[in-house]
C-alpha cells in the first residue's frame, strides 16, 4: 500500500511540474499504441499504415488548387494529410483526434498521405 501511495505522489509530481506539450505528446504515443496503431515515428515511404492522433493545424488553400492540408501529430511524429478537390471537410478542425488509414508520401523531404481514410475519435 505504501509503495502506491508514493508512486501516486510521483506520478502527482511529474504532472504538476513537467511541460504539458510533453505530457499531451506522451498520452497521445500511448493511446495511439493501445488502439494498435502504427507510430508515425515509425512509418517511412510507400507504406500503407493505420494511425491515431490529433490535428494540430488544418488549412484550406486556394482555389486554384482546392485542397484541404492538416497537421496530424500521434506524439512521436507530425504527418501531412492533403485531401484533394475539398476546400472544406466537415469535423476536420483543429484539436479533433483521427484514425487515419493511408499509404505514406513524401513532399519536401516530409512525410505526407494524399486523401487519407478518416474516422473522427472521442479524444479520451
Amino acid at each position: 500500500m505504501a509503495s502506491a501511495t508514493v508512486g501516486y505522489f510521483r506520478r502527482l509530481t511529474r504532472r504538476l511540474t513537467e511541460d504539458l506539450e510533453e505530457l499531451d505528446a506522451e498520452e497521445m504515443a500511448e493511446s495511439s499504441q493501445a488502439a494498435g496503431a502504427r507510430p508515425a515515428a515509425e512509418c517511412s515511404r510507400g507504406q500503407e499504415v493505420t494511425m491515431l492522433g490529433r490535428l494540430r493545424s488544418v488549412e484550406a488553400c486556394s482555389k486554384a488548387t482546392a485542397s484541404v492540408q492538416a497537421e496530424f501529430f500521434d506524439g512521436t511524429d507530425s504527418i501531412l494529410l492533403v485531401w484533394i478537390g475539398r476546400r472544406r471537410i466537415p469535423g476536420i478542425e483543429t484539436g479533433k483526434t483521427l484514425l487515419v488509414r493511408g499509404r505514406v508520401g513524401e513532399r519536401g523531404g516530409a512525410k505526407v498521405i494524399y486523401n487519407p481514410y478518416y474516422e473522427l475519435r472521442d479524444p479520451a
